[in-house]
């Protein structure tokens, strides 16, 4: 545009003011050519760098997870359908919500549950350890997660033992609604 004003005093450009409501083809074409037009490469488009920003802060979030500390020894890692551990995700609420993101009571007792900050003897037993934490199924020493999951006879309404797979966990604590909650004793 430079040449094309430097190269004669008299080239100018006029802007018409022409609202589309008065539909004029010309104004038509102008608007389906500028939709069409796309000035970067499709690799620094907006939306691939919000992929790769995204995609990158998973990843650093997977490594410090899983490298450090961070998750504690007390973390259940679950699996997706294909025994693969779950990864996180911020497409469409993630594999997690996408289970038990539909109910407050169900979401906070998985939460409860994968922590292992839960109403259980296994947890208050790092806070007072001269209290006794039997199980009231009187079948082990302290409730555990692990028995509670597994083994205890209060909560043997769901079938599946594989209940370290995401869908099956879920369905557990949708068929046990004490377990994991706080209740009135």
């Amino acid at each position: 545009m430079w040449k094309f004003f430097n190269s004669n005093h008299i080239n100018s450009i006029e802007f018409w003011e022409c609202p589309s409501r008065l539909k004029w083809r010309l104004h038509h074409d102008v608007n389906k050519d500028s939709k069409s037009f796309h000035p970067y490469p499709c690799k620094i488009s907006w939306d691939f760098c919000k992929k790769t920003d995204s995609n990158d802060i998973i990843n650093q979030w997977k490594m410090t997870f899983q490298a450090s500390e961070g998750k504690g020894k007390h973390f259940l890692d679950l699996l997706d359908n294909d025994l693969n551990p779950i990864e996180p995700s911020y497409t469409k609420g993630g594999p997690w919500l996408q289970m038990f993101g539909h109910s407050n009571l169900l979401c906070a007792r998985a939460m409860r549950a994968i922590t292992n900050h839960v109403p259980i003897g296994e947890y208050q037993l790092r806070f007072f350890p001269s209290l006794d934490f039997l199980c009231s199924c009187n079948n082990y020493p302290i409730e555990l997660r692990r028995h509670i999951l597994h083994e205890c006879k209060r909560f043997n309404r769901y079938w599946n033992s594989r209940r370290d797979v995401l869908n099956h966990f879920v369905m557990f604590l949708t068929a046990n609604l004490n377990a994991f909650a706080f209740t009135d004793n």
